[in-house]
């Protein structure tokens, strides 16, 4: 299973106000140091329409890499892609749209010729040695056109698929899906020839069906889940788009299932209690509500804001952790697997 996060980028991009670039950085590393392996960094859409990822050279010029994670970024049109290549990034992500009235606010195209816009990315990408993955948004209802057909979803994914993309995520933009309309989205994607395993679901928290929606998904054979620690994101031309899928509460789900992820829920939660003080507001994740009330000794050290980092002097990846913070974040994962497992949290 493939934790697809995506809290730097669609997680930051719908804040009220802009995060420093220093916070960005701390944010994305101790995403890795949690184990996460594919986080979405940042994102090249201009920055009139995105101001909070403004910044998104100054962070990947200063972003320390860590060996075997992958940092994709957004990219909307041509000039975003070189953007990217200046950047020496090798992971990028298209995004389209399923309706034609969120293709004109969020793209400023048709649905059809926002393929047009996105060929000579994939190609040129592609010809750069990249990988590239397509979103596409609005799979199951549009706020200005109501309930979406899933075959008109269908239509438009295998199109950015037979673009060249490798993978595409399907959308639920505001939230509204249901575990029943997953079931007919995928059939339909089947009987268009596209099979799970070139499919990821993103599923928004609106109506508190994220996490249902992806057991559902999961069950028909779908391996890579989007979401975003904390639960924080939304989209800022859907205004009704609330949350991500928290990734905290896809870990506890699929530690319960056995399923490895090998992210450490405890060290997440750390980090997205540690990103709530910097974003001024609790996270609306129920498992880092949970364990923040449970341990809340272990969480106070382990989300300390470490001064000498945020100022670039390392990174919660990069050995800048003090004994007693990495102390602290394994005590919370061990009493976490122990919940899981239905065992008290004092019993070894």
């Amino acid at each position: 299973m493939t934790i697809y996060e995506v809290g730097p980028r669609d997680g930051l991009q719908n804040e009220s106000a802009v995060v420093p670039v220093e916070v960005k950085r701390e944010f994305i590393g101790r995403l890795a140091a949690a184990g996460l392996t594919t986080i979405e960094a940042t994102s090249f859409v201009h920055p009139t329409w995105v101001p909070q990822l403004a910044d998104a050279a100054e962070l990947l010029e200063s972003l320390p890499r860590v060996p075997g994670v992958r940092y994709p970024v957004l990219v909307p049109n041509e000039r975003g892609l070189d953007r990217a290549l200046e950047q020496g990034v090798t992971d990028i992500a298209i995004f389209g749209s399923a309706t034609e009235s969120f293709a004109r606010r969020n793209l400023n195209r048709t649905v059809e010729s926002q393929f047009e816009m996105f060929a000579p990315v994939v190609e040129r990408a592609l010809a750069h040695g990249m990988r590239v993955r397509a979103y596409v948004s609005m799979c199951f209802a549009d706020p200005w056109e109501g309930p979406v057909a899933p075959e008109q979803v269908a239509r438009v994914g295998r199109r950015l698929l037979d673009l060249g993309c490798y993978e595409l995520s399907l959308g639920d933009t505001i939230g509204v899906g249901t575990p029943r309309h997953v079931e007919a989205l995928l059939d339909a994607f089947a009987e268009a020839g596209v099979g799970p395993d070139r499919l990821a679901v993103h599923f928004h928290d609106t109506y508190g069906q994220a996490l249902a929606n992806t057991f559902t998904a999961i069950k028909r054979g779908i391996t890579v889940v989007d979401s975003s620690a904390g639960g924080i994101g939304g989209c800022p031309y859907a205004k009704s788009a609330t949350g991500n899928l928290a990734t905290e509460d896809l870990v506890w789900m699929l530690d319960g299932l056995g399923v490895e992820t090998g992210v450490d829920v405890g060290s997440l939660t750390a980090t997205s209690l540690w990103l709530a003080e910097m974003l001024g507001r609790p996270s609306p994740s129920r498992v880092v509500q949970a364990l923040g009330r449970e341990f809340p000794a272990d969480l106070a050290v382990a989300r300390i804001d470490r001064a000498d980092v945020s100022q670039g002097g390392g990174g919660a990846h990069s050995g800048a952790m003090g004994d007693d913070d990495n102390e602290a974040r394994r005590r919370l994962g061990d009493r976490s697997r122990r919940k899981i497992q239905g065992k008290r949290p004092e019993e070894s």
